[in-house]
């Protein structure tokens, strides 16, 4: 499963943000169990933005990284104590834009199982694996429709053991299934079947638009 995935991503030209926005990016660690994961964290209740929510580690790009994918490596080593060397990166996925102005960079990357992770008290409050099995068979309880600039984008929802994954890591999630397992899923199409949950219309700037020239 994983050397195919390689494969892929490794083919695969991600999509780029065009546009002066502050700058974000985040690891999604696939854990190479026999049954591989997904690891995630769920941040803490108490912080200004993203409060509880679920969410791969990763942050805003700092002015002494060299690039995006330091950002994600030294976001992760804050976040979850997991270093960069111990990342195997396999891939990157397009840039998505959050509704607080940033465009956020996802880096795929391979771990060992069972390495000592340590949450950070702060902005950390659990680390938790989710079978990738959960979102190849699409176990999703509800899409998302979110209409932004007049472009309705649908959203899955995974809930898993009490938690929840949804919202920009779900989205990142649609492309990871896509190309790297080919699933049929996509952000601009409805799925088959399911539940759909309306959202009021968004707006972001005219200057984030997907550039796929590179």
């Amino acid at each position: 499963m994983l050397e195919k995935l390689r494969e892929r991503l490794q083919a695969h030209r991600p999509s780029r943000l065009s546009g002066v926005h502050p700058q974000a990016a985040v690891l999604l660690p696939i854990v190479a169990r026999a049954e591989p994961t997904l690891l995630f964290t769920q941040r803490t209740a108490h912080l200004a933005q993203h409060a509880g929510q679920v969410a791969f580690p990763g942050g805003k790009r700092e002015p002494e990284d060299s690039d995006l994918l330091t950002t994600a490596l030294r976001e992760t080593r804050e976040e979850i104590a997991l270093a960069p060397e111990r990342v195997e990166i396999i891939g990157r996925l397009s840039d998505v834009f959050s509704l607080y102005g940033l465009r956020v960079t996802p880096f795929v990357g391979v771990i060992a199982p069972d390495l000592p992770l340590v949450a950070e008290p702060g902005e950390i409050e659990a680390i938790f694996e989710v079978p990738l099995r959960h979102f190849l068979d699409d176990c999703r309880s509800h899409t998302d429709v979110i209409p932004v600039d007049d472009q309705s984008w649908y959203v899955p929802s995974y809930p898993f053991e009490g938690r929840t994954i949804w919202g920009l890591s779900a989205m990142m999630l649609v492309e990871l299934l896509a190309v790297g397992f080919e699933c049929d899923i996509a952000l601009d199409r409805k799925p088959a079947q399911g539940e759909l949950r309306y959202h009021p219309q968004r707006r972001r700037s005219v200057a984030a638009r997907p550039d796929r020239s590179s």
